[in-house]
């Protein structure tokens, strides 16, 4: 039996869990659905076994997976997903051999996110059931660091026959017909499902998107996880990565000494510390502007978007942008 018969997934269509608040329950039980797989992006413990289980009651009988950030797992996020009966956990941003063994135990799928051939070989030893290609292309926070198609030939010849998704660049249904056509099991798509009303974007976030030129690739927003990161500009971004996409070496610093206090730091406060955030500071956090969040943040906080906005006009409903995912 295949990844999509296993789980019981109707069309090759993954959202991608956009953490923080993105992905919430509504977001992800309006792509499970509309026949696609959603995800709960990873949130404060509570707040993320709330989603879950709204997912799921908004798309009874359907699978729902969830993603999980590495540096960020608390015992309360896996228990949470055990509790739902995820269909798919997606760990993202480095390993965790103990949570990805009593995911399993538990009887959850999980697949590591990957962006080279040797991330995918670490996975596989570790018995992860499947592996996320991410190509350079993909917005939000990256490990990877060549082309979707690129990466998806060299990882797929390592994969030993487990199932590979592709996310990175997937914007319409002609970008899941080519990956499935190099031999991907499914498409994840992020920024189409960013730009929809269910998901929990700042409505002035969403409008920056579609205004957008360019997207670029910085170290600015890493305090408390210093990871790259693919966002659209904003005044942060023009204030500070003008000489450096990657922002200036001091504040790269900062934020690779704050790397272990990120784990220690409760999502929740990080949209508190949003609030706190001016261009000028220099100082930001991963958070990204939530709907309700005062207009000012979208100038502060990171502006997550991939590749594909070039290639993206509108905000559409959840369901149609399955549907025009759909091979």
């Amino acid at each position: 039996m295949g990844f999509l018969q296993e789980i019981g997934l109707e069309r090759p269509v993954v959202q991608a869990g956009m953490a923080g608040g993105v992905a919430g329950g509504d977001l992800a039980g309006a792509v499970s659905a509309a026949g696609g797989l959603g995800t709960v992006g990873m949130m404060a413990p509570r707040a993320f076994a709330a989603a879950l289980a709204e997912a799921h009651r908004k798309a009874p009988g359907r699978p729902v997976a969830a993603n999980l950030l590495v540096p960020f797992i608390k015992s309360a996020h896996v228990a949470a997903c055990l509790e739902a009966n995820a269909a798919l956990v997606v760990l993202h941003g480095g390993f965790a051999p103990r949570f990805l063994a009593r995911l399993r135990a538990g009887g959850v799928l999980v697949f590591y996110t990957v962006g080279t051939a040797q991330q995918a070989r670490r996975a596989l030893a570790e018995d992860a059931d499947g592996l996320v290609v991410q190509g350079v292309e993909a917005g939000g926070h990256l490990v990877g660091v060549e082309p979707l198609m690129d990466a998806l030939a060299r990882i797929l010849e390592v994969a030993d026959g487990k199932p590979v998704l592709a996310a990175g660049g997937v914007a319409d249904a002609a970008d899941v017909r080519r990956v499935l056509a190099a031999g991907a099991t499914a498409a994840v798509a992020g920024t189409r499902f960013l730009l929809t009303p269910e998901s929990g974007a700042h409505r002035a976030y969403r409008e920056r998107v579609l205004a957008a030129d360019r997207t670029l690739v910085t170290l600015l927003f890493g305090f408390g996880w210093p990871l790259r990161h693919r966002v659209i500009p904003n005044a942060a971004t023009e204030r500070w990565c003008r000489g450096d996409q990657l922002g200036p070496r001091w504040i790269r610093r900062a934020s690779r000494l704050s790397g272990p206090l990120g784990g220690a730091v409760p999502l929740g406060m990080l949209g508190r510390m949003l609030s706190l955030q001016r261009p000028a500071l220099g100082l930001f956090t991963p958070a990204l502007p939530l709907a309700g969040m005062p207009e000012r943040t979208v100038d502060a906080g990171a502006l997550y978007a991939g590749e594909t906005m070039h290639r993206l006009h509108d905000v559409i409903p959840a369901a149609e942008a399955v549907t025009r995912l759909t091979p």
